[in-house]
């Protein structure tokens, strides 16, 4: 009889980024011999995040209150607001750079093939924002990929309707190149250096 438990664990955890089997049979060997109760702790709070973080509003990061205190800081600039796609970039951009604007999280890119359209990324919230809110200048962070790119010309195009300024991140970020990625110094460069729009 096969001791499934055992092997439930280590395939549940090769779900995680960069874990493949030996990594994951390691990790579940671990927590059975030496660290059950951190075992324990890890699966209350994994499965109280599952139940309890959710998306921000406005601008769709992970948060577990309805607005995240990132958009509800009266310090932030509201008037700049800064199109990420996934909440690492934000987090990757929090700790390498000095902006003080706002973000707005597409927690992907337009992929069409892939059934992915602009309600899927959330444009439909972005639009009403533009609509809005007085903003000064709206920053496209999307990564240096065909579908970023992509989903940046057609946020931009939003944008242009709505009559904001445009700017997208300068050289420095690779092309092909994931942000959460890249050194602090990049991202720094990149931060500062970034371009209007035409």
């Amino acid at each position: 009889m096969a001791d499934t438990l055992i092997t439930d664990l280590t395939e549940h955890l090769c779900c995680l980024p960069g874990i493949g089997p030996k990594s994951a049979q390691r990790m579940a060997l671990h927590l059975l011999e030496r660290d059950r109760s951190g075992g324990e702790r890890l699966a209350g709070t994994l499965s109280r995040a599952m139940r309890e973080i959710g998306n921000c509003a406005r601008c769709r990061t992970f948060t577990e209150a309805e607005i995240c205190a990132r958009c509800l800081d009266p310090e932030r600039d509201s008037r700049v607001l800064c199109v990420a796609e996934t909440p690492a970039d934000v987090l990757a951009f929090e700790r390498s750079t000095d902006f003080r604007g706002l973000y707005f999280v597409l927690l992907g890119n337009l992929s069409p093939l892939d059934g992915i359209g602009p309600k899927q990324i959330g444009l439909d919230v972005l639009q009403r924002r533009l609509q809005d809110e007085p903003l000064d200048e709206l920053i496209l962070a999307t990564s240096a990929t065909v579908e970023g790119d992509t989903t940046a010309q057609y946020i931009g195009e939003m944008a242009r309707v709505a009559g904001v300024r445009i700017s997208r991140l300068a050289q420095g970020v690779p092309l092909g190149g994931e942000l959460e990625y890249l050194d602090g110094g990049t991202l720094q460069h990149a931060f500062k250096s970034r371009r209007t729009v035409e």
